[in-house]
């Protein structure tokens, strides 16, 4: 049996890891090359869809594409032309979505379907560098707006009953950081914001890989529960702006017991980016 691999990946800033962006040179190797092979894609254990839980959509409720095709959702401004010019003509699976549905209501969860809603940039800005092909289904799920970490990771806990399937998970945020007043002086090349801020997010990253890797299901849980509490998590992700870090939650509910994480690391404008993901190819 082939259980589906679960990554919470870092999808960059907006359209720009397609417009070959400079700070984004690291994130765009790793989701050509490292999410690919995580994903065991090009091999007969391919997972049969996606369900991608995006930071780009925020709901009271936990909510779940559901149409057979879904437009494309350009939810970025000021961009050139071609940003919004882009394709990813992948299907979706209304079948899956009821499934995710039906197995988030049975963890308490009040689950709703969209039909018409279209795929945002965390979705198809990551899955075009990481399978250009677009054959495999893609379900799109939204994160909440409460940012209750118990209620991400019993969505999560849903989501796991599909890996038995080949169903694989994908959180698409950016979970290292996402606060654009200690991001624009980094993206400026300020080398002494860099200096300065280096020590604090390495301090951060340790912290969040010391909860996140924890194999036993429980103390795993209760590290993201208490996630705030993590040196220097509300300089990381502002409070009530913590949108970027629930897809890791959700990935995070979507491990199994005694299920190891392994990590890989991205370099944003000078910062460590990582990625945490249980299950699938190890990657250096």
């Amino acid at each position: 049996m082939t259980v589906a691999p679960v990554i919470a990946l870092s999808h960059g800033g907006g359209p720009m890891p397609l417009l070959g962006d400079k700070n984004h040179e690291s994130i765009i190797y790793s989701l050509k090359n490292r999410v690919p092979k995580i994903l065991r894609l090009g091999t007969p254990s391919a997972p049969r869809a996606i369900v991608l839980v995006t930071a780009h959509w925020t709901t009271a409720n936990p909510t779940i594409s559901s149409g057979h095709q879904h437009d494309l959702y350009y939810d970025y401004y000021n961009f050139p032309p071609e940003a919004y010019t882009i394709k990813y003509p992948a299907s979706g699976d209304p079948q899956i979505a009821s499934e995710i549905q039906s197995l988030m209501r049975d963890e308490g969860l009040a689950a709703t379907l969209d039909a018409t809603r279209g795929w945002d940039h965390g979705v198809f800005v990551p899955l075009t560098l990481i399978n250009p092909k677009a054959d495999i289904p893609v379900v799109q799920v939204s994160v909440l707006q409460s940012e209750n970490p118990e209620h991400h990771l019993r969505m999560g806990q849903a989501l796991s009953r599909l890996r038995e399937k080949n169903i694989a998970i994908v959180g698409s945020g950016f979970a290292s950081l996402h606060n654009f007043a200690e991001m624009r002086p980094l993206m400026s090349g300020n080398k002494e914001s860099l200096r300065r801020f280096k020590g604090v997010s390495d301090e951060w990253n340790a912290a969040l890989t010391g909860v996140t890797t924890a194999e036993g299901k429980e103390e795993r849980w209760d590290g993201l529960r208490s996630w705030r509490r993590l040196p220097h998590a509300d300089r990381m992700h502002p409070p009530n702006g913590g949108e970027h870090f629930m897809p890791l939650i959700v990935c995070a509910g979507a491990a199994g017991e005694g299920e190891h994480a392994a990590v890989y690391k991205d370099v944003f404008s000078g910062v460590d980016i990582l990625t945490y993901y249980w299950g699938g190819e190890k990657v250096d």
